[in-house]
């Protein structure tokens, strides 16, 4: 399983920017009380390895608190949302074992902020992938199976008032996953043709295509497990890959139910709690 990537900043050694904006995200996820944008802490609104920065800090501090590293999501790999923020590339985030929900269950509202829905397909690993050139092939011969899954994206930055810096920052925006429960070898699959629909309360909300994430899914782990190995922390047999949204994401409010249906991949729900009285915010 991955291993937190080498460069490390311990709360004692950050900056004290990054310091700052780590702090700022961390009380915003454990208060429920979203926060300003942290790229006005930096000079010039910040750069990437600035954010990753931070990111790195909230992870490590997520492992000294007993979190466990399951895997690595992709974020940006819609062509439209990177011309929106002005970036050519995607970026990525740290799935913990705590963000999981089984399929068909319940999301705890209470542990999130500003949800919204996207899915996407989930690799798994049965091998390791330690090549800064990352190839298709060598993607093939690592993954095990394929998955549907739901991401349920979250943002710590009040009103999802983000740049790249922002998103980043904030683990890439990650909040909760779903996996769907029948693994699809490879070969039972073409993963850049495969079709997606996803209903809230049974009406269609987003629809998409394999195609339509980085001209392929595989396409979007390559660029991670290349970005990972450059950053010293490839991507390891037994790790998980959300490779990134099929379609549009669609925002939830307490009490709603979504399922994601993917071709060849089956199918994924999950519902979000009602708001028990004295939670709203």
């Amino acid at each position: 399983m991955s291993t937190l990537f080498d460069g490390v900043v311990r709360p004692d050694a950050a900056p004290p920017a990054v310091a700052e904006a780590a702090d700022r995200l961390a009380q915003a996820a454990r208060t429920g009380a979203a926060c300003p944008p942290v790229r006005d802490l930096f000079e010039g609104g910040g750069d990437l390895e600035t954010a990753y920065a931070v990111q790195r800090l909230n992870v490590r501090r997520g492992i000294e608190a007993g979190r466990r590293i399951v895997g690595r999501k992709i974020g940006l790999t819609s062509v439209a949302v990177q011309r929106q923020l002005g970036v050519e590339r995607p970026d990525f985030g740290t799935l913990f074992a705590d963000m999981a929900v089984p399929d068909g269950g319940e999301a705890p509202v209470g542990r999130l902020l500003q949800p919204k829905v996207e899915a996407e397909v989930a690799l798994v690993l049965g091998r390791d992938l330690p090549h800064r050139e990352c190839t298709v092939v060598d993607v093939l011969r690592a993954v095990d199976f394929a998955l549907p899954a739901l991401e349920i994206v979250d943002s710590r930055v009040a009103g999802w008032d983000i740049s790249l810096v922002d998103t980043v920052a904030d683990n890439a925006s990650c909040g909760l996953y779903v996996l769907g429960a029948t693994p699809v070898p490879l070969t039972a699959v073409d993963l850049r043709s495969v079709t997606m629909t996803m209903t809230r309360g049974g009406e269609t909300v987003s629809e998409g295509t394999g195609a339509d994430c980085l001209g392929g899914p595989l396409n979007a782990a390559v660029w991670l497990a290349s970005a990972l190995a450059e950053r010293g922390d490839p991507l390891r047999a037994g790790d998980l890959v959300l490779t990134g949204a099929l379609g549009p994401m669609a925002p939830a409010a307490p009490g709603d139910a979504f399922e994601a249906r993917i071709s060849g991949l089956g199918s994924v729900r999950a519902r979000f709690a009602a708001e028990a009285e004295g939670d709203a915010r």
